[in-house]
């Protein structure tokens, strides 16, 4: 029996909670965006409840905490896409995988790459051609061990 499992609506807090320390990790500053984690995570909550309870396009597989009943131990969350097709991915359906979290006392233990292959799976069911994420470096060895490369891809961003 798998300790994976699709999280729920009631789930939306601790999911937020495990993205902000993902966010920490990378950043350290909260990400930025000037309003703190209440601020951005009251806002996210309901959304993330409504997507939780039935989007199509939309994932998180999470690992409860063993040692906290209510909290989670992980995270991973993504989304499919469409683009128009192109050699290589004809259907145009990308996965994009844009959290991956471990609470700091669970890690080592598989989790996130638990809750990976469930997201792969569950990209693979809906048709994606491909699977994009952005790596930190101590992450990149888990998404290099399931067979992910590194992208040469000329991203630029404009923040609305």
């Amino acid at each position: 029996m798998s300790l994976v499992r699709r999280a729920r609506p009631e789930d939306a807090g601790e999911v937020l909670r495990l993205r902000q320390i993902m966010i920490d990790s990378l950043w350290g500053d909260g990400g930025g965006g000037g309003d703190g984690a209440a601020g951005w995570q009251r806002e996210s909550l309901p959304e993330l409840r409504e997507r939780l309870a039935g989007d199509a396009d939309f994932a998180a597989f999470v690992v409860d905490h063993p040692g906290r009943p209510g909290a989670l131990a992980a995270l991973v969350a993504g989304t499919v896409e469409y683009r128009i097709g192109k050699p290589g991915n004809p259907r145009g359906r990308v996965g994009y995988v844009f959290s991956v979290a471990t609470d700091p006392d669970a890690r080592r233990r598989g989790y996130a790459r638990a809750c990976m292959e469930e997201l792969l799976a569950w990209f693979r069911a809906r048709g994606a051609g491909h699977v994009l994420l952005n790596a930190s470096p101590e992450a990149e060895p888990l998404y290099t061990a399931l067979g992910f490369t590194r992208d040469s891809d000329p991203s630029m961003r404009l923040s609305l």
